[in-house]
């Protein structure tokens, strides 16, 4: 159990920040919470008293706190100081070594990691005085939990809204319990939906959010594998500490996938890509609507994990594992594209389910390989992911395939 320093500074996110204490207790940690003075203008101390069981540090010259020097004395004792969230004067204020309150006095006296979870509105995060600051953070070893995007709390819609508790606490984990089981190791991840553009307003698309395949490259990384996330349009944040390229199109797809794959020793391709494409490219202009009905002629797209078979071959790595989100009969077409595309996992879920596949927080899946099936209950994608990367850390093993030395 590892003690955390929760920091809850001024922004409408704060609200979020006691679910993000009771995620941390959930992993067995204690937390003792900080509240800025804006803060207190969102939430209240007593919230944070209850769910903690702590006096919440609300004043750095409150009496008593002196006697022991608490930023100093709380400094030298945590395992992780998390600020959740972090306001764009925060991280200024980090990034400037101001010590002007006891969250920033706290933060240069401590020895400990720092996870910061920013949020603000999407101009601020934009900003380049903003940009600057957390590119100063991360060069001094501070982890950033990336903000989300979707409607704020100041009517815009865009990125900077604080990121889900759960994925707060999930990046604490990685830094508190780290793993190393795949360390050294490559893995390339493909996530999300690809558009493809009928013109400049129109595409045809899916209805992935990602949300499968940013858990699975979350527990490749919380392992120690470098990961590369190829992921498609989406409103969901990649998870911190993987390396991330924005595609659209199943062609932006297939050339990321294709080249990350170089040197990898896993790929994952759980992103819903698209099998048809306007035959010749996306209209110049706005289809203008007519009378009667349109027609529209799709080509083919290209077939990553096919292409991933073939180019690979007989050999051992990369392991390549397939998704299959199909409606009727998915076990048998599962097998099919197991075959076919000639690799060693396929993960296969019925999407017609309104409790599993596309859209919803939780899965139902079940796994085909050369040996059989096994079917796995319906539980949340966090460990579906869980569970799948330990079948691919198996099959490394089998392999006897060893990370090569000074990755």
């Amino acid at each position: 159990m590892a003690l955390v320093a929760l920091g809850v500074t001024g922004g409408i996110g704060a609200y979020k920040a006691a679910e993000v204490v009771r995620g941390l207790q959930r992993q067995g940690h204690d937390v003792v919470a900080i509240l800025t003075r804006g803060a207190q203008n969102f939430v209240g101390p007593l919230t944070f008293e209850a769910l903690t069981r702590r006096p919440v540090i609300t004043d750095q010259w409150a009496p008593g706190f002196n006697a022991a020097i608490e930023h100093i004395s709380l400094a030298s004792t945590i395992d992780l100081l998390v600020v959740a969230p972090a306001t764009a004067h925060t991280l200024a204020r980090f990034a400037q070594g101001l010590a002007d309150d006891f969250l920033t006095s706290l933060y240069l006296a401590t020895r400990a990691p720092v996870l910061v979870a920013p949020a603000m509105n999407t101009h601020m995060l934009e900003h380049a005085a903003t940009q600057a600051n957390l590119e100063t953070l991360v060069r001094r070893g501070v982890r950033i939990v990336e903000p989300g995007e979707g409607y704020l709390a100041c009517g815009w819609v865009g990125k900077g809204r604080l990121a889900e508790p759960d994925d707060v606490v999930r990046a604490a984990e990685a830094i508190l319990r780290p793993s190393s089981t795949l360390a050294g190791r490559r893995v390339v991840v493909s996530a999300g939906p690809t558009y493809e553009d009928l013109d400049p307003v129109r595409y045809l698309g899916n209805r992935s959010t990602g949300r499968m395949g940013l858990a699975v490259a979350a527990e490749a990384a919380r392992r120690g594998a470098a990961v590369t996330l190829v992921l498609g349009p989406t409103a969901l944040a990649p998870p911190a500490g993987v390396e991330t390229l924005h595609v659209r199109s199943a062609a932006d797809m297939h050339e990321a996938v294709m080249r990350a794959a170089e040197g990898s020793d896993v790929v994952v391709m759980a992103a819903a890509v698209a099998d048809y494409t306007p035959a010749g490219g996306a209209r110049a202009g706005k289809v203008p609507k007519a009378e009667g009905d349109l027609q529209v002629t799709l080509a083919r797209t290209r077939d990553i994990l096919a292409d991933l078979g073939r180019w690979r071959g007989g050999r051992a790595v990369p392991v390549l594992i397939g998704f299959a989100a199909e409606t009727d009969d998915v076990v048998a077409k599962a097998r099919a594209k197991l075959e076919a595309k000639r690799v060693d996992l396929i993960v296969a879920n019925d999407v017609s389910r309104s409790d599993a596949g596309f859209e919803v927080d939780t899965n139902a899946v079940t796994l085909v390989d050369a040996r059989g099936e096994a079917e796995w209950p319906l539980q949340p994608k966090s460990d579906v992911a869980r569970q799948l990367v330990d079948r691919i850390e198996t099959i490394l093993a089998e392999r006897g395939v060893v990370a090569p030395a000074g990755r």
